[in-house]
């Protein structure tokens, strides 16, 4: 997937912004996901509903998945019962993309320019063979790109990323999403799991979810 002209100089930002900020990041690490912990139960439970053994993390940075104690004794890879976990930063130039029973993405898509952001999730659903899970930042960052900038360039309300995965899930029907959106710091809003399939094999026309 190449991103806009913009998108591309938007991720060189986001590049001279992970080199200076790497000691940073690097004690985000030894803090060990906080922002995945917060969702571990949900989403273990969601993994073993859909027997998920492969991941693809898809632009958090921060999430290491061998390091020990994200809970208890157990490293995240361990917690979840996955087999192979990939990860894809291009911030920092890691690049393992692959299809795998799941993607999940925090915190990516409200860093991208908006004229990027079909490509990129739709991206996400055909790198899934089974479920996305996503959560989106619906407020501003108050963290500043070396431009100026806001961190968070396209901050939009929930329905608004609702819409937007609709539109693309009807291409892949057999991809379930779990659609995460947080309107301040751990105050998330959390749709029901759905998927195109749902709304093709539902007796009605209306859609709920």
């Amino acid at each position: 997937m190449g991103y806009s002209v913009k998108g591309k100089e938007l991720l060189d930002l986001h590049k001279a912004m992970a080199w200076e900020a790497r000691p940073v990041i690097d004690t985000r690490l030894a803090t060990n996901n906080l922002e995945l912990r917060a969702y571990r139960d949900p989403i273990r439970n969601m993994f073993k509903q859909f027997d998920i053994s492969s991941l693809l993390d898809y632009g958090s940075a921060a999430n290491h998945y061998e390091l020990p104690g994200f809970d208890g004794d157990s490293n995240a890879k361990e917690f979840f019962e996955l087999t192979n976990v990939f990860r894809y930063v291009p911030s920092r130039e890691i690049d393992q993309r692959c299809k795998a029973d799941a993607v999940l993405s925090f915190g990516l898509l409200e860093r991208l320019f908006i004229v990027d952001l079909p490509a990129t999730v739709r991206e996400m659903f055909s790198l899934a063979d089974r479920l996305l899970v996503v959560n989106i930042a619906c407020y501003a960052a108050q963290t500043l790109l070396p431009n100026g900038d806001d961190l968070h360039v396209t901050v939009r309300p929930a329905q608004w990323w609702k819409g937007l995965f609709d539109s693309i899930a009807v291409e892949f029907p057999n991809v379930s999403v779990w659609l995460i959106c947080s309107t301040s710091w751990r105050n998330p809003r959390a749709f029901e799991v759905y998927s195109a399939m749902d709304w093709l094999n539902s007796p009605t026309f209306t859609t709920t979810k």
